[in-house]
């Protein structure tokens, strides 16, 4: 009998994760141990979307090898997804905040403006030669532009201090309470959570595994 097809997220964040869950997908979940700002420097890159599919290869390559002997490991391998995002502003790429004044900073920089959240996404093919597997490793960013809201000096403050913005790429979030502060997007949103599906959907297909295999059995 031919195992399942699983897919393995190498991803802290629970937002990815949630976005798989809400499509049908159930992520295994390994968390990188990836040192960003090293990788970034060993690549040399500064491009915005360079730097988050440099990542988003670094932390899919990295779980991929610590997968054989994490615990629980199911039979048949899996298929990696590593992911990072940046907000390109003025050609400068942003990730997350240092602290809550750099937030703050930058939200002030950003509101009533537009900016592009780009998504890298790296999948490795980590599948046991038992099936079709392909050794493949491959990734491609989606870019979203996002408008944001003339946010007011006091709502950035309380934002801010939620603690929200200090955990994810360019301060702010779709999904979350910084939802209210987004005008509107133009492209994927699944992409400005964190993982975009329409995009993972693809790079699934070039190694021969369709969307719908990777859904969990319905009760």
């Amino acid at each position: 009998m031919t195992a399942p097809v699983r897919l393995l997220l190498a991803s802290a964040s629970p937002a990815r994760a949630a976005t798989l869950r809400s499509a049908g997908v159930e992520p295994l979940v390994l968390v990188s141990g990836v040192d960003e700002p090293a990788v970034v420097e060993r690549y040399g890159v500064t491009d915005p979307q360079d730097v988050a599919l440099v990542l988003a290869k670094a932390k899919a390559e990295d779980v991929a090898a610590r997968w054989e002997d994490a615990e629980g490991a199911p039979d048949g391998g899996v298929l990696v997804v590593g992911c990072d995002s940046v907000l390109e502003l003025d050609g400068e790429a942003f990730g997350k905040p240092a602290d809550a004044a750099q937030a703050l900073e930058r939200w002030k920089g950003m509101r009533g403006r537009s900016g592009v959240l780009h998504t890298g996404h790296w999948l490795v093919d980590a599948r046991e030669d038992d099936g079709p597997v392909t050794g493949a490793t491959l990734g491609a960013v989606a870019s979203t532009t996002v408008h944001f809201a003339d946010v007011s000096d006091a709502e950035l403050e309380a934002y801010v201090a939620t603690g929200e913005p200090l955990a994810v790429a360019g301060a702010f979030t779709l999904d979350g309470l910084g939802g209210a502060f987004v005008r509107g997007v133009e492209g994927d949103p699944h992409t400005v959570v964190g993982i975009g599906l329409p995009l993972l959907r693809e790079l699934l297909a070039e190694v021969g595994v369709r969307w719908t295999d990777l859904w969990a059995p319905r009760a």
